[in-house]
């Protein structure tokens, strides 16, 4: 599907013509086939896809129009009033046969794509229509079927079955209009043409980003997944929701024996049926033989050991000589014991917790409530404050919301986009189609980043900037909206507070001045200013390359500022959107998973809020902000004195001992700990410096909501059983709450999933109150801010006022602060971390996947072709990288989208973990690590693991 859904409802205009000698109406505009399809005439087709731009080759639909000599392809032709169409008249009925036959009779013997789970429909929708169509292929066809090319087998997700192929161009128009990755094409000429990758690669060695819509989309099984070449046939069909990214897809599992075998897109409002490689082909991870199966404790007298993780390989950890196996009654009572008694013995400041933004909002809402009524204080916290912390303290203190204003698929109505700090190509690889698709219908991308990254290669113009001069360009382009006269007095003069603080503010940061400061030559700054503000629809688009930074509130400040100067917010195709990266990221802070707030944002300072909760929950609560993730390491390593010294911690579905800066500083911080509580589906980093391990249950093992980046509240189903005697997240944390004393009652099926969501949708009050548990099992998903039953959610916010006390946006003005670490002599080297296409956060989940590791099996740092030279390194050589705080050794990649002076390294890679490099310096409002921003030195050779991975066998011990 090409375009969402518009935002605006229109009377659609009808024309009468005759189908068939009926009179029936269709839509102005609206084609015979899809016309006859509303009224329930089918007419075959096959290289007609529902949501796709009609093609016509095929050939399988045409009809009879009256006065016409030749037949017309149904999928192409529109209605025109008074049109007689004859779609079952003898003469197209027999071409469609003929059409079918003719095709048929090409197919091989053994077909890939069973339709509807029929061994006798070999080859998919063909064999489907043919059959409906009561056609056989002759024996003087069939002896003159082409000669069979032969599979190819070399990617390690898709098989291409090229035998099969009709050429109904069904995955050229996925991959060049969908997905817009311009992979698949056609080469030769006449009978000889093909369907080719590139230029006639094979699968697994183009540039394939392994997507997987041509699969979906392909009608016969030339494209096909491999787990599921032949047949189809599978015990049942779920839906549910990607866990992947934030973007929040809509996903049908295909279970056969309690496996999930392969996964189809569906017509979510995120996603449309498109998915990415993760989506598509990464839930194997669910099923890796390394999954945790039963409560683990440590044995008496084996040290935590923070060292040994830098050699642990997770092929052959073997935990039995750390821990033994337990009941689930030990495992919990030794828990609870051990927290109650550091909470009664050292005060409610002793204990802390880290929730999940990968499982559910229940999960997110109890956990909090745990830590607050359970431990008595605000400890807790989640991964928020590693991405996005310092964009929503940005957007609280100047829109009063920290969610975005539109969706994503709003470019649709945009005429410029600005992509800042973030790689949605890899990141949020759906998001970045609706951007691609808004840029062939004639939208401009400007990509400001300091890599210039593949959504480059759509782009009106790249501001590759100096890495950590943020602010330096933004002001400049805030300063040439003013001083050009192109700011939207009228939207300022009624809904903007400190426009003139923020107007002498940036009088110092002309484009001429910035110019050497950021390295964007001040035309170009003032063209891009111009476009912005000129255009009829602006959005802002960021990633974590804007918010982790030392200054990553003033860079959120700052595009603020851009955006409502220019009036740029409040309307359709504008607006702020700070592109979430886990799934459910967004629904954790909203259901209270932060320090300093409780579900929906409120403050636990506010004395009204606290008295509201304390009533709500019947229990006394602190009044004061608990600590932050890097805070909290600190305050385990802090002196016996202290008497908010961390003493315990309970970490569910975290792995702070990967995705924590410095990292020898927050495992050796973890490993301090008296008693650590570690529950996760496999044995983390974190994981083997725990005293108990509790096995959890995967996303497709459970039921719950996920709230995604576009405010989408979204219902996944329960696929699949859990193995062994791994527990629902939401089953554990309810004992672990009895054993300390709380009295909850959540009854139901899935551990009282529903009765969860409902006491959670009390406490944020109105934001979500017309989103029912029954509302999402009948609509899968629903928008907020959604005030009643009958209320379709608000696709766009801020319209008439935003959620300040007055109505107005709040502007902060901001100024250069430069990062905390900045490269010297010793330590030449900007270093840049961040995500990569196939794996996701840690990789805890993704590098278990076999499809994904075999796709991008190798920890690598990417450097620019004139460093590489300058170093006198080749593409693959080993280096190392050293920081102030660690080192790791790692295979090199040449990306000329690196800028000359920076080193970029995924995160995902245990074996070279980029973390022990980064620095752990905070933004001093959101209280997020420099992740994006340390110094480095690089020098040739050191030891590096050779696609380590996480391979099929079973942990050593399990």
């Amino acid at each position: 599907m090409n375009a969402p859904a518009k935002l605006i409802e229109v009377t659609l205009q009808t024309v009468e013509f005759k189908l068939d000698g009926k009179s029936i109406h269709a839509y102005d505009g609206e084609t015979i086939f899809k016309a006859a399809e509303r009224h329930g005439i089918d007419i075959p087709h096959l290289c007609y896809k529902d949501g796709y731009r009609p093609d016509g080759n095929c050939r399988a639909c045409v009809v009879e129009i009256k006065g016409e000599r030749t037949l017309a392809p149904s999928c192409c032709r529109s209605v025109t009033p008074g049109m007689e169409v004859q779609a079952q008249s003898e003469r197209a009925v027999r071409s469609q046969q003929m059409v079918l036959e003719m095709l048929l009779s090409d197919m091989p013997e053994q077909g890939y794509k069973w339709n509807e789970n029929d061994e006798a429909l070999q080859h998919g929708e063909l064999s489907d229509w043919a059959a409906r169509m009561d056609v056989t292929v002759r024996p003087e066809l069939k002896a003159l079927r082409r000669e069979q090319p032969a599979a190819d087998l070399s990617h390690p997700a898709m098989a291409v079955n090229l035998a099969a192929c009709i050429q109904c161009n069904r995955c050229v128009r996925a991959c060049r209009e969908e997905q817009v990755n311009d992979v698949i094409g056609f080469a030769l000429r006449g009978a000889h043409s093909e369907i080719v990758f590139d230029l006639n690669d094979p699968m697994g060695e183009s540039s394939c980003v392994a997507c997987g819509e041509c699969v979906q989309a392909c009608p016969t099984g030339a494209l096909m997944p491999k787990t599921q070449v032949g047949s189809q046939i599978v015990d049942k069909k779920v839906d549910s929701v990607c866990p992947f990214c934030g973007v929040g897809c809509l996903v049908t599992y295909n279970v056969k024996d309690n496996k999930i075998v392969s996964v189809d897109g569906r017509d979510g409002p995120a996603n449309h049926s498109r998915l990415c490689v993760k989506g598509r082909f990464g839930f194997d991870y669910a099923h890796s033989p390394q999954r945790l199966v039963k409560p683990l404790i440590r044995k008496p007298g084996i040290a935590k050991d923070p060292e040994a993780l830098r050699l642990l390989n997770r092929n052959t950890g073997d935990w039995s000589a750390v821990f033994r196996e337990a009941s689930w009654e030990e495992a919990l009572s030794l828990t609870a014991g051990k927290l109650k008694g550091l909470r009664d013995t050292h005060g409610k400041k002793a204990l802390a917790g880290f929730g999940s933004a990968k499982g559910s909002n229940e999960e997110a809402y109890l956990f909090q409530k745990l830590v607050r009524t359970g431990f008595g204080s605000n400890n807790v916290d989640h991964c928020t404050r590693l991405c996005h912390a310092s964009s929503v303290a940005a957007l609280l203190e100047g829109v009063g919301s920290g969610a975005v204003s539109n969706q994503v698929n709003d470019v649709a109505h945009s005429e410029l986009i600005f992509v800042i700090g973030s790689n949605p190509t890899a990141n949020h690889p759906v998001a970045a189609t609706w951007m691609k698709n808004a840029v062939k219908r004639g939208a401009k991308i400007v990509l400001a980043d300091p890599r210039i990254t593949d959504i480059g290669k759509h782009a009106w113009r790249t501001l590759q900037f100096k890495a950590d001069t943020d602010v330096a360009m933004l002001n400049a382009l805030i300063y040439t909206v003013i001083d050009e006269g192109l700011a939207d007095q009228d939207f300022i003069s009624k809904r903007v507070n400190n426009f003139q603080a923020l107007k002498e503010n940036v009088k110092g940061y002309s484009p001429e001045a910035m110019a050497p400061i950021c390295g964007i030559p001040a035309r170009t700054l003032r063209e891009v200013a111009r476009e912005f503000a000129k255009a009829k629809g602006a959005m802002i688009l960021w990633g974590m390359g804007v918010s982790q930074h030392v200054h990553g509130t003033d860079n959120a400040r700052c595009l603020i500022a851009l955006s409502t100067v220019t009036g740029q917010i409040g309307k359709p195709g504008s607006g702020l959107h700070p592109l979430r990266g886990q799934n459910n990221v967004q629904g954790a802070s909203d259901a209270g998973l932060i320090p300093m707030m409780f579900p929906n944002y409120q403050r636990v300072t506010d004395k009204g809020v606290h008295a509201w909760f304390e009533d709500f929950w019947s229990t006394k609560l602190d009044d004061q902000p608990g600590y932050t993730v890097v805070e909290i390491m600190h305050k385990i390593l802090a002196p016996e004195s202290d008497p908010h010294k961390i003493r315990g911690m309970y970490i569910m579905g975290e792995n702070p001992a990967m995705s924590d800066p410095d990292l020898n500083h927050a495992r050796h911080a973890l490993a301090s700990l008296e008693h650590l509580v570690v529950q996760d589906i496999f044995m983390t980093e974190t994981a083997w410096l725990a005293d108990v391990v509790l096995p959890a249950t995967a996303w497709p093992e459970k039921t719950g909501t996920v709230s995604n980046t576009d405010r989408m509240v979204q219902l996944g189903q329960q696929a699949i059983d859990p193995p062994g005697q791994a527990k629902p997240d939401l089953w554990i944390i309810q004992q672990l709450a009895a054993r300390m004393g709380l009295n909850w009652n959540y009854p139901g099926l899935h551990e009282g999933v529903a009765a969860v969501y409902d006491e959670m949708r009390r406490a944020m009050h109105t934001a979500i109150s017309g989103i029912t548990w029954e509302r999402l099992q009948r609509e899968s998903s629903v928008t907020y801010p959604c005030l009643s039953a009958d209320d379709p959610g608000a696709q766009t916010v801020f319209i008439d006022r935003f959620d300040t006390e007055d109505g107005r946006v709040n502007l902060v003005p901001a100024d250069i602060i430069p990062a905390n670490e900045r490269p010297d002599a010793d330590f030449p080297f900007v270093l840049i971390t961040g995500r990569q296409l196939e794996h996701w956060h840690t990789g805890s989940m993704t590098r278990r996947s076999e499809v994904l590791d075999a796709i991008e099996p190798m920890a690598t740092a990417s450097l620019c072709g004139a460093d590489l030279l300058a170093l006198g390194l080749a593409a693959g050589d080993v280096i190392t990288v050293q920081s102030r705080r660690g080192e790791v050794a790692i295979h090199v990649r040449r990306d000329d989208g690196t800028p000359q002076g920076a080193v970029f390294i995924p995160f995902a890679y245990y074996e070279a973990a980029a973390n022990l490099l980064t620095n752990a310096a905070l933004d001093p409002f959101g209280k997020i690590p420099e992740f994006k921003y340390c110094a480095v030195a690089i020098r040739r050779g050191g030891t590096a693991s050779l696609a380590a991975g996480y391979r099929a066998q079973g942990v050593n011990g399990g």
